[in-house]
């Protein structure tokens, strides 16, 4: 957005100026900068000091003002035309989500269930615009308020599909036309959620579910979780449940789940393993999830295994509703084949309980030595290569990895210990410097998460913009996460988000860093389209990215659309990069129509800060 006195001068001189009024004005720039920078400055000092760590501050000073019109100027006087905005996708786009084009794949020869999965090399799409919001969509409520109750709007669930849902009206309730609430005590397993969730605590041998996370069980990746109910209790134990389930056109467990607060992503048990590395979570649930575990040769199950940690726990809950013939002649028809793998596996079936089995992972590596001929093989070093949708493999992942330990003796919080910090490659002072750095990010950070950022009213130099409120933002993705600094940062402020902490494909593989801190995290290409769907994240960051961006193959303008199509209207995006590249983000950030301010850091490095927010369009 142009200040006012730019416009003016532009309607006087036209789109290109003068070459003798353009350096005029540009000698008239570097004088002003030189004015009221010092000017600036002695108002500064004269203020009470703030601390060296705020270098963010006082962003809205005149002299940034100018610095950023002389940008415009530039730019001008390069002959360079202005950008056209993109225009906006038709309705029949509202919650597209690429790499899910069913029908493309069906068309392209993918079946026995493959038509389900991502195939982004099938549905590329030539046409470039920013994905509108439905017609009745409206701001999420904020967090914890928005955990409970969804405006029915923000999904693609309509009034029929939900009043015929079968067991989902058990645990939706239809408060108004336009809102979904959610039980607290939601009926997702027999007895209540809770009742659920302490009857597995029992069954592993702990008093209670309080006592999970002292028992090893920190991160769980929930498969197909419903509409997120389980998680969300877990997460009122400081248990990071992660939803993960398959691509759904209408009703989508991930979408609910999303916007309700909770971590999960599209992901499935097709035909490819998940984005992530091996032995990455302490628990892996289905409740209710449909997938037979022992077809395809037991894959499933074999996958279920290469990201369980040693000692950590798969729980399996079967549907009384589905059960044929006898109780007991139905668990024997069921269990057997299961059996089978898992004593393959070196699994231990810890306890049954009605309808629920849980087994254990081994955590002795002499286990697979003592098993049967003709046993599950483990995988060489070259059958288990980076997890980025790969092929399913019919081996044993893991075993050879310097991570193999047991759950129940890892550290119990974020902060890994030196001998850990070994393990991943990482020298101890190294990670403790980037959680110094990051520590600091976030107080800046957050202060700048304001439309006042964006506002022309003038103020006095020194005054600072009001804090926004601790629960501004819920769901936030580090698009290049190094350490997980950020997520660390944000829960040390008692900041009411979950972070999903990305690690790009080509870059350095922190990732299985990440997931033992306790984190959320994903692999990903970012040459790509993210699994999860339109209007799901409430901030996006960016630390570094797009200068790594710059030398990849495809294009930044299909990076910023697709950072458009799944943040929220009225989010946030926070770019932090080299001069020249934030130059070239806030070219583009005016394309896909977001409000954009450059922050100089003031530190004296050629770092800046680009905050954008996005608008809410509503034709």
């Amino acid at each position: 957005m142009r200040s006012s006195w730019l416009n003016k001068l532009w309607m006087i001189f036209g789109p290109k100026p003068p070459v003798s009024w353009l350096i005029l004005s540009v000698i008239s720039v570097l004088a002003l900068i030189t004015v009221f920078g010092s000017s600036s400055s002695n108002a500064i000092d004269s203020s009470p000091r703030r601390p060296a760590s705020l270098i963010y501050t006082n962003y809205r000073r005149i002299k940034e003002r100018v610095a950023v019109d002389y940008l415009e100027l530039k730019s001008v006087s390069s002959g360079g035309a202005r950008q056209r905005e993109l225009g906006l996708c038709g309705k029949e786009r509202e919650n597209f989500v690429p790499c899910h084009n069913v029908t493309a794949n069906l068309l392209s020869g993918f079946e026995q269930g493959e038509e389900l999965d991502r195939h982004c090399q099938v549905s590329k799409e030539d046409e470039r615009c920013l994905v509108r919001p439905p017609k009745e969509y409206k701001i999420p409520l904020r967090w914890p308020s928005g955990r409970d109750i969804i405006w029915s709007g923000n999904v693609k669930i309509t009034k029929d599909q939900f009043l015929s849902s079968g067991s989902m009206t058990k645990r939706l309730m239809l408060l108004e036309e336009n809102q979904i609430a959610f039980h607290s005590e939601d009926g997702l397993i027999f007895d209540g959620v809770k009742d659920y969730s302490r009857q597995l605590a029992e069954m592993i041998g702990l008093g209670s579910d309080t006592e999970l996370s002292q028992a090893g069980v920190r991160t769980i990746l929930d498969v197909n979780c419903g509409f997120g109910s389980f998680g969300a209790h877990l997460l009122s134990l400081k248990i990071m449940a992660v939803c993960i389930a398959a691509y759904e056109a209408t009703g989508s467990q991930v979408q609910l789940s999303l916007e309700r607060g909770l971590p999960a992503m599209i992901g499935n048990f097709i035909a490819r393993q998940l984005p992530y590395p091996s032995l990455s979570y302490d628990m892996i649930h289905c409740a209710q999830c449909g997938i037979i575990w022992d077809e395809k040769d037991g894959k499933f199950l074999i996958e279920v295994d290469r990201v369980l940690k040693p000692g950590g726990y798969f729980v399996l809950t079967s549907p009384t509703s589905k059960l044929h013939g006898s109780l007991r002649e139905k668990k024997r028809i069921t269990l057997n084949p299961m059996e089978e793998l898992t004593q393959q596996l070196c699994w231990t079936l810890l306890a049954q309980q009605d309808e629920t089995f849980i087994w254990q992972k081994t955590a002795d590596l002499e286990c697979y030595a003592s098993r049967k001929q003709h046993a599950i093989r483990l995988c060489k070093d070259g059958d288990d290569p980076q997890s980025y949708y790969q092929p399913l493999v019919p081996c044993i992942s893991g075993t050879s990895s310097k991570r193999w330990i047991a759950i129940q003796n890892r550290s119990f919080d974020s902060e890994l210990s030196p001998a850990e910090l070994e393990i991943h490659g990482v020298q101890p002072e190294e990670f403790y410097e980037d959680m110094n750095f990051w520590r600091s990010a976030v107080d800046n950070y957050w202060s700048l998460l304001t439309p006042l950022i964006f506002s022309d009213h003038p103020k006095r130099p020194g005054d600072e913009d009001p804090l926004p409120p601790y629960n501004m933002i819920r769901n936030v993705m580090d698009m290049s996460s190094n350490y997980g600094g950020l997520n660390a940062a944000l829960l040390e402020e008692k900041k009411s988000v979950w972070v999903m902490n990305v690690v790009p494909a080509r870059a350095s593989n922190a990732l299985p860093l990440i997931l033992d801190r306790g984190f959320a995290g994903v692999m990903h290409d970012w040459c790509e389209p993210f699994p999860t769907y339109p209007r799901t994240y409430d901030m996006l960051h960016a630390n570094g990215l797009l200068s790594q961006f710059i030398s990849e193959r495809c294009s930044m303008i299909d990076l910023f659309l697709e950072m458009d199509r799944i943040l929220r209207p009225e989010g946030w995006v926070i770019f932090s990069d080299t001069v020249a590249t934030i130059e070239i983000a806030r070219t583009l950030a005016t394309q896909v129509r977001w409000d954009a301010r450059i922050i100089d850091l003031q530190n004296g490095s050629d770092q800046r800060l680009l905050i954008c927010q996005k608008p809410f369009l509503k034709k």
